[in-house]
């Protein structure tokens, strides 16, 4: 058994385990092995001692009161009351288990009820096979462990980008990649429209979840068309956003073809878009490239819906937006928009992206109400000609400056 003691640390290190999971593996794992070899109705308890590198097994034995019920399991009147008053999870409490107080006291007189003796076992007299399941039982559960701590690494990544390596496209077109230690997968739902991969191409992607499937074992599922996935590039991209000075309120996307991204600043004197849009366009075009062209709208966020909804809807020019809490769909609120004429296209945007990035980033189900006309606004800047017309009265502005 020493030699299994002075593997434990060995095998903490080698697979990314904890000692004490590994210990407690070991431990269970013995008690399990005495089950088998020896009676599961008995009550093992295995320790290890470091000091000494001792593995110990021994049985437990509760002390009782002389006239415990648990004491014996002999003919009485009413057997079928005993045996449902002494089972536990459908097995009979074996009274081997229990010593009465007067028989523990003429072991230790400082016993008292509710106590416990133990008896050392001998694991090398359990026979040839003992060893045998001890080994496959420890394996078992070093899995068991190893697995749970992939599991829970990976899904605290949820939402994170990671990067990864092409290792198989199947008929389906679903992409299996290769993270770390662990197999993922980018089902062709979660591919951006029109673009593909081969075989030792690298791939950056968003963890979507993590799965337990017969077929594959713990395999990760990530995403390149999640929201998620274009915010984590522009956190990237964007300074501002890691330090959090802008925060990135809400998104939606029509992966491959446009986005929308309402963003917020803790700080004054910065300006959300211009920090995301970047000199020249630098910064953003930079996200748009890794996701095939993809257009990315940015706009200001408003707590206040009304002036939310009609920016999300911008190019458009909006004249007025009413909101009816709960009138749409599944309870959602719905935002009656009137506009111009000459913006229901713009509103709506081509094959209707616009009008269906602007409900999802507002979470609002958006109803046009079209006025028939020009907007007003747009006449007023472009006059009759056309032409930008010059401002003839100066009186109100120029009262600002008194």
């Amino acid at each position: 058994m020493e030699k299994i003691i002075d593997i434990i640390d060995s095998i903490a290190y080698e697979k990314g385990l904890k000692v004490s999971d590994v210990e407690n593996a070991l431990k269970e794992s013995l008690i399990k092995t005495a089950q088998k070899m020896q009676d599961d109705s008995l009550i093992y308890e295995a320790d290890i001692d470091r000091e000494n590198k001792e593995l110990k097994l021994a049985q437990k034995i509760e002390v009782v009161a002389n006239d415990d019920v648990k004491l014996t399991g002999e003919a009485r009147e009413d057997q079928n009351d005993w045996e449902k008053e002494n089972e536990v999870e459908g097995k009979l409490i074996n009274p081997e288990n229990f010593l009465s107080i007067d028989e523990a006291k003429e072991i230790d007189p400082d016993l008292e009820i509710g106590d416990f003796l133990s008896y050392d076992l001998e694991f090398e007299s359990m026979g040839r096979n003992a060893a045998t399941i001890l080994f496959t039982n420890l394996e078992y559960k070093l899995q068991r462990f190893t697995e749970d701590n992939l599991f829970n690494k990976y899904n605290d990544q949820v939402g994170d980008t990671i990067g990864s390596v092409v290792t198989r496209v199947d008929s389906n077109d679903n992409t299996f990649i290769e993270i770390g230690e662990v197999k993922g997968i980018l089902p062709r739902k979660n591919r951006i429209k029109g673009e593909t991969f081969k075989v030792g191409d690298a791939l950056r992607a968003v963890v979507k979840g993590v799965n337990i499937s017969k077929e594959h074992g713990l395999i990760v599922e990530v995403s390149r068309t999640s929201p998620k996935y274009l915010e984590s590039l522009l956190a990237l991209e964007v300074p501002e956003l890691k330090d959090e000075k802008i925060i990135i309120e809400n998104s939606a996307r029509i992966p491959g073809s446009r986005a929308k991204i309402a963003l917020s600043t803790t700080e004054a004197n910065i300006d959300p878009i211009g920090a995301i849009v970047g000199v020249k366009g630098v910064r953003i075009n930079a996200v748009s490239e890794q996701l095939n062209g993809e257009n990315i709208d940015c706009i200001e966020y408003t707590p206040i819906l009304e002036m939310f909804v009609a920016r999300a809807l911008s190019p458009a020019i909006v004249k007025s937006v009413k909101i009816e809490k709960g009138a749409g769909e599944k309870g959602k609120d719905k935002a009656i928009v009137t506009i111009a004429e000459d913006q229901k296209a713009r509103a709506i945007g081509k094959v209707g992206l616009n009008i269906r990035l602007a409900s999802m980033l507002t979470k609002c189900e958006i109803e046009l109400n079209v006025l028939e006309g020009a907007t007003t606004g747009a006449q007023e800047v472009t006059g009759n000609s056309g032409e930008q017309q010059p401002t003839k009265d100066v009186s109100e502005l120029a009262s600002l400056f008194k």
